[in-house]
């Protein structure tokens, strides 16, 4: 079989080197509070100032679909790190109570648990021999296919969501 040629090959392709851990965490992180302010300012409209809901669905949508991102990105970024499973489980709970990620992504800067790169390949530490660390590297060494995956996921999850109908009815 012939090797693959890394300039043609776009499942091979190593991801830009400056889309860090730290950087996709930190924008998935903003992002998740941003689309609060978009549902919070939804709901005044239409439940001040009676301007209808279109504020809500907007605002309830884009904060729907961040919300899963901030929560895949929490993971896989917690996984690469090596974050405790309590402190993925703080990450995602931060997504619930509004602002919260991006005070908690400034905990964890101060803390230097958003340091290095995408560990894309083996290294002397023992839990580099766990299942989910040799997962891990694999779905990192193909980084177009990890986004593509992750993307459609985030959109079967999301459209099931939507399917089952808003929260609350």
């Amino acid at each position: 079989m012939p090797e693959s040629d890394p300039t043609t090959d776009l499942t091979t392709v190593a991801a830009p080197s400056r889309l860090s851990p730290r950087r996709l965490y930190r924008t998935v992180a903003i992002a998740e509070a941003v689309t609060w302010t978009l549902l919070i300012a939804g709901m005044i409209l239409k439940y001040v100032l009676d301007a209808g809901d279109v504020g809500v669905r907007v605002g309830g949508f884009l904060h729907g679909f961040v919300f899963l991102a901030y929560g895949m990105t929490a993971v896989l970024v917690g996984l690469n790190q090596r974050w405790s499973v309590r402190l993925i489980a703080g990450a995602l709970l931060t997504a619930v109570v509004p602002y919260t990620t991006v005070p908690f992504d400034r905990w964890l800067e101060r803390r230097n648990l958003l340091d290095g790169a995408w560990r894309r390949t083996a290294s002397d530490d023992p839990r580099d021999h766990a299942v989910v660390d040799r997962m891990l590297r694999g779905l990192l060494r193909h980084p177009v296919l990890l986004a593509v995956g992750l993307a459609v996921a985030l959109v079967a999850i999301f459209a099931t969501l939507l399917a089952l109908g808003p929260p609350g009815r």
